[in-house]
């Protein structure tokens, strides 16, 4: 089965020319057909315009012939974006490539399908979604994560071979711990946001979520560089990371927060997370305690900033210009009000009202302002911390997936699944999540995650931490 295989083992293939880009992209293509309806990773895919691309891919290139699903929040041509909303759903074709499209196609790769996930990337479940639930593949009642939960649930479950997500708090890495793959949210800056659909334009990041470390290192490879349209696009060097990978690791000096290993991380989590530490330190790596004391600001901070930020990105869906239009209203701003009440959904409106308030007159200083300064505490807190050690290591979720619905009337337990991710987009960090064992929960052997995060432009030996782990188990 093509669709279970890596990237680096399809390459080979393709360069043998033991298969075709056609094989591949129509082996994926029969696993969406058999397992979608359950699942419901992907919103829509157009086999046929793949299939043209396949025909016609650059077999010499990096990644040519090579199928990429797309979260539904990144523009490529001619294909819908909705963003998993209703405002976008009806009516909105992308009119041109996103910067991280753009450099997939050049290296050679397909874009193919739009994967589900959090309406307007707001949710930790994919249950925010406006158009349909997706579920866990490894639990088909228990939700994926978010809000890249159809871009994990579609690489676990083996309907696309690598997908991008986007991670604005944990929303790469929290679902691919929940559903057993890997997902690496680059440096802030690393990986073009334009032609993203923002939510917090100073949090957002690009990245993949790919069977295997060596996959998520080769799409690195060709998604990261210098783009013009983004103004927060660095102009850095990019360096093969897959170089990185395959090298010991004795001697490095990996960090374990006090703070992040607390009361209240689910037991079996706890668990595994100490054997994955036991295993790195069998490798040869130095394992230290250290501290981040401003940890219990993170997730008050981002709930001030990114609310904030959305508030201002989402006033521009005003069924105007674009998007769902309500056909009711009579005057100009019964127009706004009604065509932006029937087209987002409960989770979008509560931060727009949340990022509302905070930046009005009289709390902008108390809310918007402190938490700012509260996110220079927890920068700070990492750059003090990697003059210690090499790379800083923690769970990705405190807990396992949770059944659907479970928190659907308690947004606030939602909100601290990320406890431990949004620091590191507070700070602009790279962290990666890869499958640490599992837990026994119901039945079910639920995945757990492990997360590594590192030095800004230093996701170089993230994913040497990373691959070494990953092959000694």
């Amino acid at each position: 089965m093509l669709a279970s295989s890596t990237i680096a083992a399809l390459r080979k293939g393709i360069t043998a020319g033991d298969i075709t880009p056609r094989d591949i992209v129509l082996d994926v293509a029969k696993s969406i057909e058999t397992r979608n309806a359950e699942i419901g990773a992907y919103l829509s895919w157009d086999v046929d315009a793949a299939l043209a691309e396949a025909d016609h891919a650059d077999i010499t290139k990096p990644l040519g012939g090579i199928p990429i699903a797309i979260k539904d929040n990144m523009n490529v041509t001619g294909q819908p974006c909705t963003c998993g909303s209703r405002i976008l759903s009806e009516n909105y074709t992308a009119p041109y490539d996103a910067g991280a499209i753009q450099r997939l196609r050049a290296s050679g790769a397909i874009p193919f399908g739009r994967l589900n996930m959090d309406e307007f990337a707001m949710g930790s479940s994919t249950e925010n979604s406006a158009l349909g639930v997706t579920r866990n593949p490894r639990d088909l009642t228990r939700v994926p994560g978010g809000s890249s939960g159809g871009s994990a649930a579609a690489v676990a479950g083996d309907l696309a071979i690598a997908a991008l997500g986007s991670d604005t708090g944990g929303s790469i890495r929290q679902p691919a711990a929940l559903c057993g793959c890997v997902g690496i949210k680059p440096t802030y800056g690393r990986v073009s946001r334009y032609g993203l659909v923002a939510f917090a334009s100073s949090l957002d990041q690009i990245g993949p979520v790919t069977k295997t470390v060596e996959d998520a290192a080769l799409l690195l490879n060709h998604l990261c560089g210098h783009d013009a349209h983004d103004s927060t696009s660095l102009n850095v060097e990019v360096p093969d990371f897959t170089a990185s990978i395959g090298r010991d690791i004795k001697g490095l000096r990996i960090g374990l927060p006090k703070e992040y290993y607390i009361d209240g991380i689910h037991a079996g989590v706890s668990a595994s997370v100490q054997a994955a530490i036991r295993q790195l330190e069998s490798l040869g790596a130095i394992i230290e305690e250290i501290s981040l004391p401003h940890t219990e600001l993170g997730v008050a901070t981002y709930y001030v900033l990114a609310p904030a930020e959305a508030s201002a990105n989402l006033a521009r869906f005003d069924g105007v210009r674009y998007g769902h239009r309500s056909s009711s209203a009579g005057d100009l701003m019964e127009q706004y009000t009604k065509s932006r009440s029937e087209g987002f959904g409960p989770e979008v409106k509560r931060r727009i009202l949340l990022g509302t308030y905070m930046l009005s007159s009289g709390y902008y200083d108390a809310y918007y302002i402190r938490a700012q300064k509260a996110r220079t505490l927890i920068r700070n807190d990492f750059t003090e911390a990697f003059k210690k050690v090499d790379v800083i290591l923690s769970p990705t979720s405190p807990t396992p997936a949770h059944k659907l619905g479970e928190l659907k009337d308690n947004p606030l337990a939602a909100y601290l699944e990320d406890v431990f991710t949004i620091p590191v987009n507070l700070a602009g960090l790279p962290g990666i999540s890869l499958p640490c064992g599992t837990v026994e929960v119901e039945g079910s052997a639920l995945p757990v995650g492990l997360q590594i995060i590192g030095k800004a432009l230093d996701e170089a030996t993230v994913l040497r931490v990373a691959h070494a782990y990953e092959q000694s188990r």
